[in-house]
């Protein structure tokens, strides 16, 4: 759903009611907006403002000082049209940047699913979700849902495509007890914000009264339950609910938008641009950005220059045809070296001098697939994701594919090399951020048990949940990093030895950069066609943010240094 389909007072809530029909989601709109006012005083979006942290981004109001240079020049050559935009609203100024605090704890919805919040009450609690999780997402955090007499640890997460359905279906014969209540509140980590979504009957027994919102019905008609009376913390008034045909449908769950799918999709080769669907990748240590062309045969790579704090410039991609689809890329030195699909073979290409042990002839370097155990058809699958790094080892090159790393010698013997590391081959792409063999350092000893691993040039990171992070940079201090939002962690970034996880959430592709002390959106790298490119050494960040056109920037302040885009 976009914000062209909603009432223009919906319009800031369509990320949240893309969940829902639009038939649904207008229904709803009386009862969100003055339940979102009732919730905002004890839950607000943000605890503090935050810090100033330079400028970022655009924006339509503010001081004139923050004019946009070229204002002025338009108020000098055109001093008529610059009134008219002043009186019209449309002047642009740089907006201000803060640096949020980190959010540590969850928000958390202990919701009633028992007889007595059926119908009318379950619609509160429809509309409640909606508004704690806008909130929560707007935190930098994530909400999960708690049934109230269900077995202890058992939450329900996800985003609202996933979330809604499974809440729906959690129907109980018999109402919570204050002891339900209890129990599920012990199961809470100490930062964690819970709501309590219940009748009145159960919330006058409870001793907290804290984030305890409750309903019942308060106006009746022919057709049925027009009003219902809502408290929270003792503050009480009467809201609207939906007709009662679309409030059928909705408790029924055909109102309900299903799950979408993965954000890493195939693209059809014929309509893929420079990145459209071709993922871009960072497979190296160097400042060079590799990417899939129009046909899976090029292979694009831009040599990206080295980063002044003027406007972003344009880099252009040099184009290499390939005679076969590319599997795998990496700079090494000043060659460009790939391996792609020809047949049952992987066959090498090499951009720069002769690929040879010793500074000879052109090595051979031909693999047969039989030797990896796949077959063509076994193959495929990769050309649907990133670029593979292709490593020099001695005299052999390197590669990870279907969990294994495999050494090709000049000759085109295949060696079986090791496993990838745990989690360094996701269900999207080879991850080299995880991979143990590529820290180049000995790992701590948690670091080495530990269920998650990140490392980023000296620093390493490591966690057992994927939420808290303990992070130790090549100078050996110490920090902790964590997050709360159903959210990837995509990459690790360093800048003057403050260490910075970049996540990246499931749905949406909301890019963060999270440090111990703070959060930032990474607005302009955000929203793409695909997961972002992080680079393995360097904070340098890439997105497509439309089909045909990546930026790339400083992973750290979120400023774009380069745009990216070919006609290929």
């Amino acid at each position: 759903m976009t914000a062209t389909r909603l009432p223009a007072a919906l319009a800031p809530w369509a990320a949240t009611l893309s969940a829902l029909s639009p038939e649904l989601a207008v229904a709803l709109g009386p009862l969100l907006r003055r339940l979102d006012t009732l919730v905002g005083t004890r839950e607000p979006v943000v605890d503090v403002l935050g810090d100033p942290d330079g400028l970022g981004g655009l924006t339509r109001a503010g001081r004139p000082d923050r004019l946009l240079p070229s204002e002025w020049l338009l108020a000098d050559a055109h001093p008529d049209e610059f009134l008219r935009r002043f009186v019209d609203g449309e002047l642009l100024h740089h907006a201000s940047e803060f640096s949020t605090p980190a959010v540590r704890g969850r928000i958390v919805a202990l919701v009633d699913s028992g007889p007595a919040q059926a119908g009318a009450g379950r619609l509160v609690q429809l509309a409640a979700l909606l508004v704690l999780h806008r909130r929560a997402a707007a935190r930098g955090t994530e909400l999960v849902v708690g049934v109230l007499g269900d077995p202890d640890g058992h939450w329900l997460t996800g985003d609202l495509a996933e979330l809604l359905p499974a809440w729906l279906a959690s129907r109980r014969p018999a109402d919570p007890t204050p002891e339900d209540v209890a129990r599920a509140q012990a199961g809470l980590d100490a930062e964690d914000r819970a709501w309590v979504l219940t009748s009145p009957r159960l919330g006058e027994q409870l001793q907290a009264r804290a984030r305890v919102l409750t309903s019942e019905v308060a106006r009746w008609s022919a057709e049925g339950a027009t009003g219902v009376t809502v408290r929270i913390d003792g503050a009480t008034t009467e809201l609207p609910l939906p007709a009662a045909e679309i409030a059928v449908r909705a408790l029924r769950g055909r109102e309900f938008r299903r799950a979408a799918a993965p954000a890493v999709v195939a693209v059809p080769s014929e309509a893929a641009g420079v990145a459209g669907g071709a993922l871009p990748a960072f497979t190296t240590d160097t400042r060079t950005l590799l990417a899939r062309g129009r046909h899976p045969s090029f292979l694009l790579a831009a040599n990206l220059p080295n980063s002044g704090n003027g406007p972003a410039t344009e880099v252009r991609a040099k184009r290499h045809k390939l005679h076969g689809p590319v599997l795998a890329a990496g700079r090494i030195g000043r060659r460009l070296i790939a391996l792609y699909a020809r047949g049952d073979q992987l066959v090498p290409y090499v951009s720069g001098r002769p690929l040879s042990p010793a500074g000879g002839e052109q090595a051979g370097f031909t693999a047969e697939l039989a030797a990896f155990g796949l077959d063509r058809a076994g193959l495929d699958g990769q050309f649907t994701r990133p670029v593979l790094p292709l490593l020099r080892g001695g005299d052999d090159l390197l590669l990870p594919l279907a969990g294994r790393w495999w050494r090709i010698a000049p000759d085109g013997t295949v060696t079986d090399d090791g496993e990838v590391g745990r989690g360094a081959e996701g269900p999207q792409h080879f991850n080299r951020f995880r991979e143990p063999r590529l820290y180049g350092r000995s790992l701590p000893v948690g670091a080495a048990r530990a269920r998650h691993l990140l490392h980023s040039g000296a620093t390493v990171a490591w966690s057992e949940d994927g939420r808290d992070w303990e992070v130790r940079n090549g100078q050996g201090q110490a920090h902790r990093i964590s997050f709360r939002e159903n959210a990837d962690v995509i990459g690790l970034v360093h800048h003057e030895a403050v260490p910075a996880l970049i996540t990246c959430t499931r749905s949406g592709l909301l890019v963060r950069h999270v440090r111990a002390d703070g959060v930032r959106t990474l607005t302009r790298f955000s929203g793409g066609t695909t997961l972002p490119a992080v680079h393995p050494t360097l904070p340098l960040i890439a997105a497509e943010t439309r089909p045909g056109r990546i930026v790339v920037g400083d992973a750290y302040t979120g400023r774009i240094h380069h745009l990216i885009g070919s006609d290929d």
